[in-house]
């Protein structure tokens, strides 16, 4: 069975390429355009291997994502990757991310990082 990721994403393109990437690496990807529809997903009793998040979502921000993904018994050893255009790495290392990766630059790296946080 393929290790689950959900990812947490407002911009379409850059979800879909992402996505893409990572399915071509054997990886199944759910996407979350909204940050509440995350929020449902990450409360659920789903199994995800990884959390990836943008800081910038509708309704409930990156930031208030990795908190409470870190407050939740059952997901807080979940490693986490904020991949955001935000600057907002010390506030999101704070919140308990794993890896923080600013858009665009460092999404070349995002896979290398996929695959050392699940193993």
């Amino acid at each position: 069975m393929p290790h689950t990721i959900l990812y947490a994403e407002d911009h379409r393109v850059v979800a879909e390429a992402v996505k893409d990437t990572l399915e071509s690496e054997g990886l199944r990807v759910i996407v979350c355009t909204d940050g509440a529809v995350a929020l449902r997903k990450i409360t659920s009793d789903a199994h995800y291997d990884l959390f990836i998040v943008d800081n910038h979502l509708p309704h409930v921000d990156g930031l208030e994502l990795v908190s409470y993904i870190r407050r939740l018994p059952h997901r807080k050893s979940i490693p986490i990757i904020m991949l955001s255009a935000s600057d907002a790495q010390k506030e999101a290392y704070h919140a308990g991310v794993d890896v923080y990766l600013k858009k665009p630059e460092d999404v070349s790296v995002l896979v290398r990082f996929v695959h050392q946080l699940i193993r």
